[in-house]
């Protein structure tokens, strides 16, 4: 009898511990999770994209990884090509596979590249500092390049690709 007892007392807490595990999953930050996919610059610069989005009112962006696909090709095409400008970001996104209705991107490069530097940057300038800030942006993919860019050793181009409304 004591076996049934001990059986019916696991049973009753295994929901509870069910729901332990959901309400732990819902409070663990987003970021940190959808960052696991993530190389530790672009990870870096979703966290730091992240803190100026919070510190104005704004929600967290989201990964978006067909927009991850999207910002690595454009970086890796840049590096590879040499060249630096958007192009269509609109057309690059949703050959990805993301859905809009509404993109935007914030391009950089630099020797030395560090995300509170790219941030930085971006807030100089209002244009930049627009779609960083834009309120129905949800979603972004972010993509670094490192190599030599226009002559510059040790350069890193990076790309940060918006969806929303």
């Amino acid at each position: 009898m004591l076996y049934d007892f001990k059986l019916a007392r696991m049973y009753a807490k295994r929901p509870l511990f069910v729901v332990f595990l959901a309400v732990f999953g819902i409070l663990v930050p987003a970021t940190a999770a959808q960052a696991r996919g993530l190389t530790r610059s672009e990870a870096s610069l979703l966290i730091t994209m992240n803190g100026v989005r919070q510190s104005n009112g704004l929600p967290a962006l989201r990964i978006d990884f067909h927009l991850v696909r999207a910002a690595r090709a454009h970086s890796a095409d840049m590096m590879r090509r040499q060249y630096f400008a958007h192009g269509s970001v609109a057309g690059r996104a949703v050959a990805a596979g993301a859905r809009g209705p509404v993109f935007g991107e914030d391009l950089a490069w630099a020797t030395g590249i560090t995300a509170q530097w790219v941030v930085d940057r971006w807030l100089a300038s209002p244009a930049h500092r627009a779609v960083l800030l834009r309120p129905g942006f949800r979603r972004v993919g972010i993509g670094y390049a490192f190599g030599t860019f226009i002559g510059h050793g040790g350069a890193g181009v990076v790309t940060a690709d918006f969806a929303g409304r």
